[in-house]
């Protein structure tokens, strides 16, 4: 026979460990199942510089050890499981994890996150978090004065633009087809910045540096010509994609996020919980992360009262 556990979180980073935080400390049975990367998004960036409490920076696994550290002082049992599937049409719930372990909870709390999608080069990775980055707001400010481009051509990728116009020296936007997606509005401020240059149906095919980025070599679809530009820095910004495969569709929008009820972390399923980035498509910031772990977390711990 199965023990019944409290609350199960289902993914780290900000938003679980915050969650394990508040579930354990208020005396629920917890268990976290870290998932295939531990820490989340934040463990593939150096310095974190804008999370309150850490005056003088951190780098983004020291942050996400002090996170799990905070949330084992407190009682959560941690394990680097991860789950492989649910069952959430019966109750308590099923969690099965890829050490062949099924286990039941009368709460779950979804917290995978999201992934950054990537252009598929191997130089891009190698030299990820060393100039090659996902996120402008998170790494934007350390290349201050210097020239980057971003590899884009929607909203995001226009507003990455303008954030970085107002810092950077010259900011490349590397858009591969003809046009852009990005909105009328968000397109008529982009074509107001004096240091953007845009390249038109062009796709990078290398980045270049050793120990950090000094260039990236592009071609052009149309010529097939292949260029090489000077640079420091290069944001990929061609979307994200929540983890949440395995979750019922009926949990989810058509993009895949979980779906909560505004201003809780509710689901569609009594007794499902979601936070952080699997169901952010917007802020995606490691504050909002994991505030709305300790939304979920206090939304559990009242559904367990009610109970």
């Amino acid at each position: 026979m199965h023990n019944i556990i409290d609350v199960i979180i289902i993914g780290s980073g900000p938003a679980g460990y915050t969650a394990a935080i508040y579930t354990s400390r208020a005396g629920l049975d917890t268990i976290l199942y870290q998932g295939i990367q531990p820490g989340g998004q934040l463990t593939t960036t150096t310095d974190v510089e804008n999370y309150p409490g850490y005056p003088n920076g951190v780098k983004g696994v020291d942050m996400m050890l002090d996170f799990k550290e905070q949330a084992g002082r407190f009682g959560a049992d941690i394990f680097s499981s991860a789950v492989t599937a649910v069952r959430f049409d019966k109750y308590p719930f099923e969690v099965f994890t890829d050490d062949k372990n099924c286990m039941l909870a009368k709460a779950i709390i979804i917290a995978t996150g999201a992934s950054s999608k990537y252009l598929g080069i191997p130089s891009e990775q190698r030299l990820l978090g060393r100039g090659v980055s996902t996120c402008v707001t998170c790494d934007g400010f350390f290349f201050k004065n210097k020239n980057v481009a971003v590899v884009g051509g929607g909203d995001s990728a226009v507003e990455s633009v303008l954030y970085l116009s107002r810092i950077c020296k010259s900011v490349f936007m590397f858009v591969r087809s003809d046009k852009l997606r990005a909105s009328h509005i968000m397109q008529t401020r982009l074509f107001e910045r004096s240091n953007v240059t845009l390249f038109w149906n062009s796709e990078p095919i290398e980045v270049i540096g050793t120990d950090e980025v000094v260039a990236l070599r592009y071609v052009n679809s149309k010529t097939s010509e292949e260029e090489t530009l000077p640079i420091q820095g290069i944001f990929v910004s061609i979307g994200h994609k929540p983890n949440s495969d395995i979750f019922p569709v009926n949990l989810k929008n058509d993009l895949g996020y979980i779906i909560t009820k505004p201003g809780t972390s509710k689901t569609t399923i009594e007794g499902v919980f979601a936070a952080g980035d699997v169901q952010d498509n917007i802020y995606r910031q490691a504050i909002t992360a994991a505030a709305s772990g300790c939304m979920a977390a206090i939304d559990t711990e009242r559904f367990l009262l009610s109970k």
